[in-house]
């Protein structure tokens, strides 16, 4: 295997391997900044322009002469820091020259050595593919893919990254368990953070590292980092639905259509931008959102977004609606992904039986809403709002109540009571609003609702900025639209979403 390197200074660029080396290793520089200096290496004396560079490194996307820029300029601080200063010119309206000598040389190495440099690339774009199927499986092998490629180039930020995602799933795979893998949060803590310090013009490190800190709460620094991402690689579509993620109201949207323009038709984007309409009560642009990205999801181009919760919330907006069998249609569409090894599959069909548990107290089907509402518990057993609704049903029949095994359900953070009162919760396993929220349940199904109403209502005027409560209108047992008692509390989260 023959080919080209090219020197210059102390400096060795390899297209064969794509990598940067100098006389202390290896150079980190983004897949991005990479395609730029190979061509303005390869082409050194030449002015190249803008379109050329645009051509080579972001491959038909739509950028601005900024994008351009700002990469030109990060690429020269690199080339400073490793000892090549003005290598790169700027020709007023022509472009950019490399003006530094380069020598081109022709090697030939043994393919022993080649696939030695090549196998951390390799098994970087294997752990990448493998996390980007949000499969619980494929989680757990991308971690060890990412540990492997650490072990051969630990400097290299795109793997800590990596390994910064693989641990968030899984901390997102256990996040509803008693017991959540907390340890899988402080790893993708670390590794973001060392890939922000090693790369801090790498936005896909500032990206994770928004996520992460969103996760353990810090939502202030979760937007900054986030926001940084999008300033440094505008025209990655994944860091603007990350963006999405951690922002909340006019944000969110901005963020999810800015997705769907460099990604058209992603789901995930979809359902973030639906979620801002519910909460301001514009349902029929919350669906018309949700319908684009079902239909999205079953084209070939969707294949490896596995997207789960479109049909969840569709339904709820339907039986929002009173539209029951088209509401029950979403809702066992949503339960058929249960299987798929989706991250949140099973909590979002979890939420899936908790609805159907409320359409069918709605039919006065005490049982069957009981049944379901295990259901919801057999997958995840810290679901505050159906513990409140099973702990009613229990007191109203006078049983003991159970857990999803059938047994009393005597252990955990929940602690089953005969009375029609909310169970036990050990508040500091259980998010403050989530607890208002199973407050509220127990006072509806009490026939409170005025109280359930004022409660709510306290406790969104308390709340820090963000999407605490988005789901209120179509929280399928307290059926707050609609209802004059719930005006208030409506009102205060559609001026939250605004």
């Amino acid at each position: 295997m023959a080919g080209v390197v090219y020197r210059f200074g102390p400096l060795e660029l390899d297209p064969s391997t794509r990598l940067l080396a100098g006389a202390d290793g290896p150079v980190a520089l983004t897949a991005r900044q990479f395609d730029l200096l190979h061509l303005l290496v390869a082409r050194a004396g030449q002015v190249l322009s803008k379109d050329a560079l645009i051509e080579a490194a972001w491959a038909g996307v739509a950028v601005t002469d900024n994008s351009v820029e700002q990469a030109i300029s990060t690429l020269r601080r690199v080339l400073r820091e490793n000892g090549v200063a003005a290598a790169i010119e700027t020709q007023a309206r022509r472009g950019y020259r490399f003006s530094v000598d380069v020598q081109r040389v022709e090697r030939r190495a043994p393919d022993e050595s080649l696939e030695a440099l090549l196998a951390p690339h390799r098994a970087w774009i294997e752990g990448r593919a493998a996390l980007e199927t949000l499969e619980r499986s494929q989680v757990t092998h991308a971690r060890d893919v990412f540990e492997r490629v650490l072990a051969l180039v630990p400097d290299q930020a795109p793997a800590h990254v990596g390994l910064a995602n693989a641990g968030l799933m899984q901390f997102e795979m256990t996040r509803a368990e008693s017991r959540p893998d907390v340890a899988a949060l402080e790893l993708a803590a670390a590794h973001a953070r060392e890939a922000c310090r090693i790369d801090p013009r790498y936005g896909e490190a500032w990206a994770t590292l928004g996520f992460v800190l969103d996760r353990t709460g810090h939502r202030a620094d979760a937007l900054a980092a986030s926001r940084m991402a999008v300033s440094l690689e505008s025209d990655n579509w994944r860091h603007h639905v990350r963006l999405a993620y951690v922002s909340w109201g006019e944000e969110r949207l901005r963020e999810a259509r800015r997705a769907l323009s460099l990604l058209p038709g992603c789901p995930l984007a979809h359902w973030l931008a639906a979620t801002v309409h519910v909460a301001r009560g514009a349902m029929d642009d919350a669906e018309r959102e949700l319908r684009d990205g079902i239909a999205a999801q079953a084209l070939p181009a969707s294949a490896r977004f596995n997207t789960v919760a479109l049909h969840w919330l569709l339904g709820l907006i339907l039986l929002a609606r009173d539209d029951r069998r088209g509401a029950l249609e979403q809702f066992e569409l949503e339960l058929a992904s249960e299987d798929s090894g989706q991250l949140y599959a099973r909590e979002c069909c979890a939420s899936t039986w908790y609805a159907i548990g409320a359409l069918r107290l709605r039919d006065t089907d005490d049982s069957g809403a009981a049944d379901a509402f295990l259901e919801t518990l057999a997958r995840v057993p810290m679901h505050p709002a159906a513990v409140a609704a099973k702990s009613v049903l229990a007191a109203r029949d006078g049983s003991e109540g159970t857990g999803p095994s059938g047994h009393p359900n005597n252990g955990g953070p929940f602690r089953s009571s005969t009375r029609a009162d909310l169970p036990m919760i050990d508040t500091g396993r259980v998010n403050v609003t989530d607890l208002v929220l199973a407050r509220a349940v127990v006072q509806t199904l009490q026939g409170d609702r005025h109280s359930a109403a004022q409660a709510i209502a306290h406790a969104l005027a308390d709340a820090p900025a963000g999407s605490a409560l988005w789901l209120l209108p179509v929280e399928p047992v307290l059926r707050a639209s609609g209802d004059e008692r719930w005006a208030a509390a409506l009102a205060l989260l559609r001026n939250r979403a605004a």
